[in-house]
């Protein structure tokens, strides 16, 4: 009899937003046949169109799971998966003043994965920090499964709330390397040429204004891939930013195929993400064998294995990008694909999440 599993706190599938859908969409692919798992989403970001995906079931909520709605969207998502589904696994935070009224019954069956420190992201005001906090402190204090994606995830968890979390990151050998299409080349003429790129969500925290102010510096060619247009920070920047002959703003592209292309072939990838744990996007470049510029905040260290070359500002990556020499080998680049290969692949990440989900099932049902 196969155990029932509910995925909750993505905005859902198929994956069109983030890292979280990522690892969701690849539990599914991976743990499907030995659990029946049902993946919780938002009609409102998504549509209700689709009731499954793969061979997993789909289940709709009907508010949206970003902003204010996104905790009633988190809370509904849990009190429905909570009723008919021996282990959920939950993502985010959206629904930690839920956590403490659940039965003592039903914070057993609970896996949670709350990413990164979202309260220390720039983007947010104090109050907003305050409350982010909050929620993520009233779900670990009652729940006993807590997942880290990364070691200093854990430590802090260890630290502020003395209990030992799980160590599991993210797997990247989804990625394929390609080659740049003729097609692509029309599109994009300046890829014929040595290029750095990056491809974020386009908010403070990513440090986008740093990243372009550096390469506004320089005659180095720069994609940069991302929302543009979903916040006044991404808007402003374009404004800013899109009138440099070097500097290729591009909306996000959600075609994994030109996506690929375009990133297998660059000179550099920039990663300039600052809060969270181990981000997935970081860990493909890694099996891409990519050089890598890397933002200094001890988490991107602890991914790349201190392999990397990083910087801590505007001025710190403009000096990398004067000293950079795509004629010569990268043995760095070389020992992270290795690394990743070894370490950051779904079989292996899904493996340790099913061994997990299995033994809380066995410890709720005396097994």
């Amino acid at each position: 009899m196969k155990i029932n599993l509910a995925i909750v706190g993505i905005e859902g599938l198929p994956n069109k937003y983030g890292g979280f859908e990522t690892l969701a969409s690849y539990l599914a692919k991976y743990l499907s046949n030995e659990f029946n798992i049902t993946v919780y989403c938002s009609s409102t970001d998504l549509g209700a169109s689709d009731q499954h995906f793969e061979d997993i079931h789909l289940k709709y909520i009907g508010y949206s799971s970003h902003g204010w709605q996104g905790v009633l969207y988190d809370v509904l998502s849990l009190n429905d998966a909570l009723k008919y589904n021996d282990v959920v696994f939950f993502l985010g935070f959206g629904a930690g003043p839920y956590f403490p009224l659940l039965s003592k019954k039903n914070k057993s069956k609970i896996v949670l994965n709350f990413g990164g420190l979202d309260w220390q992201r720039s983007k947010w005001n104090k109050i907003t920090r305050k409350v982010i906090q909050s929620f993520e402190a009233m779900m670990v204090k009652n729940v006993e499964w807590v997942v880290a994606d990364n070691k200093r995830i854990a430590e802090y968890i260890q630290s502020t709330y003395h209990k030992k979390p799980i160590e599991i990151s993210y797997g990247g050998d989804q990625v394929k390397r390609l080659e740049i299409t003729e097609e692509l080349l029309k599109e994009y003429p300046f890829l014929n040429q040595p290029y750095a790129c990056v491809v974020c969500r386009i908010q403070a925290d990513n440090n986008v204004e740093m990243i372009l102010h550096a390469f506004s510096k320089s005659t180095f060619q720069l994609i940069m891939i991302g929302n543009w247009d979903a916040s006044a920070f991404g808007k402003k920047c374009l404004m800013k930013y899109k009138g440099f002959a070097n500097l290729h703003l591009v909306n996000a592209i959600y075609d994994e195929t030109k996506l690929n292309q375009i990133r297998s072939n660059c000179s550099i990838y920039i990663h300039g993400h600052s809060a969270g744990g181990t981000n997935p996007s970081l860990i493909e470049a890694m099996h891409l064998g990519l050089n890598i510029f890397a933002y200094t905040s001890g988490y991107n260290e602890i991914t790349t294995q201190g392999l990397a070359k990083y910087f801590n500002s505007d001025i710190e990556l403009l000096k990398l990008l004067e000293h950079f020499n795509d004629k010569q080998p990268n043995d760095l680049a070389v020992k992270m694909q290795r690394y990743a290969e070894h370490n950051y692949t779904w079989e292996k990440i899904s493996a340790k999440y099913k061994d997990l989900f299995l033994k809380l099932y066995h410890q709720n049902n005396g097994a």
